[in-house]
């Protein structure tokens, strides 16, 4: 029985690492191939990741639907441009730049996470990841012009591309905590 566990999830597990390796690297390679256009720049962003793992790793779940992935984004990139403006951040060096955070930018990030979330509270639409974005844009690391613009482009790509692989034939396992624990962090 034990056994049968273990096989089941390294099964799902690599399926996950399969599905979330294959998005990853089209949304890579995809902003690699746009390098000389408009559009080109980085498209591969940390905010990625953990959208794609919940979309794919949990595709039931409210967390992982579209309506939630593109409210919160657009909410974490909103909230993201004005504390850049509100704190004076505008075309300040990023944080990935100085290799220290100013006391504005601790602010500016601090005050996006919280608003971002308090707005995905009251639209009832939680994605955690779009706090990784809220936080990418405070920084300055996916400041206005072409980091920004790769962000966008990648989350595109992932909100539009996830569901489609989350719903490929195979094992799903829609539970919140693998681990089976239902108290927060514990």
């Amino acid at each position: 029985m034990i056994r049968l566990d273990v096989s089941r999830r390294l099964l799902l597990g690599l399926r996950f690492a399969a599905l979330a390796g294959v998005l990853v690297a089209a949304v890579g390679l995809a902003g690699w191939f746009a390098r000389d256009t408009p559009l080109g720049g980085t498209w591969l962003t940390t905010t990625l990741g953990p959208t794609a793992y919940v979309v794919i790793a949990h595709p039931r779940s409210a967390m992982s639907r579209l309506r939630n992935g593109v409210i919160g984004h657009a909410t974490a990139i909103a909230v993201g441009l004005t504390t850049l403006a509100a704190f004076g951040l505008w075309n300040a060096p990023s944080v990935a730049e100085t290799h220290v955070e100013r006391p504005a930018q601790v602010v500016a990030q601090a005050v996006a996470l919280g608003v971002t979330l308090l707005v995905l509270t009251l639209a009832r639409a939680h994605h955690p990841p779009s706090g990784a974005t809220a936080l990418l844009i405070a920084s300055g690391i996916a400041a206005p012009g072409s980091p920004l613009l790769g962000l966008v482009v990648g989350l595109v790509i992932v909100l539009a591309a996830a569901p489609l692989l989350a719903r490929l034939p195979g094992e799903r396992d829609d539970t919140a905590d693998l681990a089976g624990s239902e108290t927060p962090m514990g």
